[in-house]
């Protein structure tokens, strides 16, 4: 896919700052007579002019085509149910990039307010057979109106006490059903074999069988005799997703336990759950991308990583899952490479910390080094540490081997020879 800074008009438009929005779409209008109709529906219009709608306010409110580039489009495509013009016998589809600015006044400095605008209503208008928002240029006026600590990379590594190189991780599994004291004991076997850093699985946050605060007592004391023995704390990100009055109970629990980071699914407590949090998080937030594949999944719908990664990041997340090389789900590693590359892009003067994770194992990482180019990242095992043949602890010396290995450039089996955590993740992992 042509990154979307290729076909952006660069033209000014002399106005006060905006939000330029760039969408991929099909239609069985010429594009320039969908475009106006977004930029209608989406600002001052409705599907025909009233009095209210003077050239005025048109002026200083509308929504600015700023580019068109077509591309070739496949008539066959199945398109989006009651698009205008798809049981037409000459029909013809159109495809194209489109280019928008949002004047910010319509808005202000509220992401769910600019959501709103540049995402909402556009997605039911039956003018359009596909429609999917491609990327987002947000002005840097949106950064003050979010405030709050960032921590990013460099303040999670400075938490843990890191240096340079990957940070290597897990995630509870089973996902749900242990108990407080079960998974106690397992973060202790992680934490005792060197991990940098664990979270709980999204799917617990404080069910009945393992209420958050008895949890964070029972998992805290067997991090702190870790460091103790390491003279290094594990990172621990407790999921803390729930109704957003709770978040801030919730957020206190684990500080005043000593924990250092909090983990919420960015989807479900919403971009305004996730600014609330980060205005008073004094740790590092861990944002998970449950629920995401909704949005974006079919490449012609919905709303890319790169523009959904951009409002999270502006709320506040200092670290967001993408998928890695080898997933467990849809995206091919081309795409998971490039969420990677987009999470490690500044935006508006802040960081953030790419979470590689979902079907990682040793035998991952040398693909995701050579890809990415970088090792300045947060990779989670899941099975690939849980369901090692010696257990969780070895696990993760594995995983971490299999980075050593990519980072020198040594063939995994190679690496392997006199490790044994290493071979064994080998035999286990291998051609699954």
């Amino acid at each position: 896919m042509i990154a979307a800074e290729t076909v952006i008009d660069r033209h000014s438009t002399g106005k006060a700052a905006a939000v330029r929005a760039t969408y991929l779409v099909e239609s069985y209008l010429p594009l320039d007579a969908a475009a106006e109709v977004i930029a209608a529906e989406q600002s001052t219009g409705t599907f025909v002019r009233v009095a209210g709608e003077t050239d005025a306010l048109r002026e200083r409110f509308r929504a600015r085509v700023v580019a068109i580039e077509e591309e070739d489009a496949d008539p066959g495509a199945q398109v989006l149910p009651g698009a205008l013009g798809s049981d037409a016998a000459d029909r013809v589809l159109h495809r194209g990039r489109l280019v928008l600015d949002f004047p910010q006044a319509n808005f202000g400095a509220s992401v769910p307010n600019l959501l709103a605008a540049v995402a909402g209503n556009l997605f039911e208008l039956r003018e359009l057979a596909a429609i999917r928002l491609l990327d987002l240029e947000l002005p840097a006026e949106l950064a003050g109106a979010y405030p709050g600590r960032r921590f990013g990379a460099a303040g999670t590594r400075e938490l843990i006490g890191a240096g340079p190189g990957v940070l290597v991780g897990s995630i509870v599994k089973p996902s749900v059903g242990l108990t407080p004291a079960a998974t106690a004991g397992l973060v202790g076997e992680l934490a005792g074999a060197g991990a940098d850093f664990v979270k709980d699985d999204e799917l617990t946050a404080s069910p009945p069988h393992s209420p958050l605060a008895a949890r964070v007592a029972a998992v805290m004391p067997e991090i702190e005799r870790a460091a103790d023995r390491r003279g290094k704390k594990l990172m621990y990100a407790f999921n803390i997703t729930d109704d957003i009055h709770r978040l801030r109970e919730h957020h206190d629990t684990v500080v005043d336990a000593g924990g250092t980071c909090v983990m919420v699914c960015v989807n479900t407590v919403g971009f305004a759950g996730l600014a609330y949090l980060h205005s008073f998080a004094q740790v590092p937030v861990h944002g998970h991308r449950a629920g995401f594949g909704a949005l974006s999944r079919c490449p012609r719908l919905g709303i890319s990583f790169r523009a959904w990664q951009k409002l999270a990041r502006v709320c506040g997340a200092d670290h967001l899952h993408a998928n890695g090389p080898g997933n467990k789900f849809y995206e091919s590693d081309a795409e998971a490479v490039a969420c990677i590359g987009d999470l490690r892009r500044p935006l508006l003067g802040t960081d953030c910390l790419p979470v590689v994770s979902s079907g990682q194992w040793a035998g991952t990482a040398a693909t995701t080094y050579r890809e990415v180019g970088s090792d300045d990242l947060l990779v989670l095992g899941g099975g690939g540490v849980h369901a090692h043949p010696d257990g969780p602890g070895a696990g993760i010396l594995a995983l971490r081997q299999g980075w050593e290995a990519a980072a020198a450039g040594v063939p995994l089996a190679d690496y392997a020879a006199g490790r044994p955590p290493l071979r064994r993740a080998i035999e286990r992992f291998a051609g699954r």
